[in-house]
């Protein structure tokens, strides 16, 4: 039988749809939520013209999330980065490489998509293993 606990934190941005933050099934995965650059402490979008900072937001809302499932990146096995424009590709794979050890870094995708919500830069989600 599976069982499902909603993952819920103050210190990354609440779903802005029908979704939760994260969702750990069977109690040994975590289902992050795709992540934008959404900063709790003023509930707004921000860095909206650099990429890099949004980067950063949204590695620290994934991490927040992630923290309160119990995990930490080296618990991440597949990650999906959605970017806006595939130009920005190596300023945010240099961001996102500084939270991986290369060694067993988690299986990604990446993809350049039409738009994001509230018109963010990126965006990433990610399946963590406890």
């Amino acid at each position: 039988m599976t069982t499902r606990k909603i993952i819920k934190t103050d210190k990354a941005p609440e779903p802005v749809g029908p979704y939760n933050q994260a969702i750990a099934a069977t109690g040994q995965m975590i289902f992050v939520s795709g992540q934008i650059a959404i900063d709790t402490k003023i509930n707004q979008i921000v860095y909206t013209d650099d990429v890099s900072k949004q980067t950063e937001q949204v590695m620290a809302n994934l991490e927040a999330i992630l923290t309160a499932a119990g995990a930490t990146w080296s618990n991440v096995v597949k990650t999906t980065v959605f970017l806006k424009d595939m130009n920005d590709f190596a300023t945010v794979n240099t961001i996102y490489a500084k939270y991986f050890n290369p060694e067993n870094a988690p299986a990604r995708a990446c993809v350049e998509v039409a738009r994001l919500p509230k018109d963010v830069l990126v965006e990433i989600d990610c399946i963590a293993v406890l």
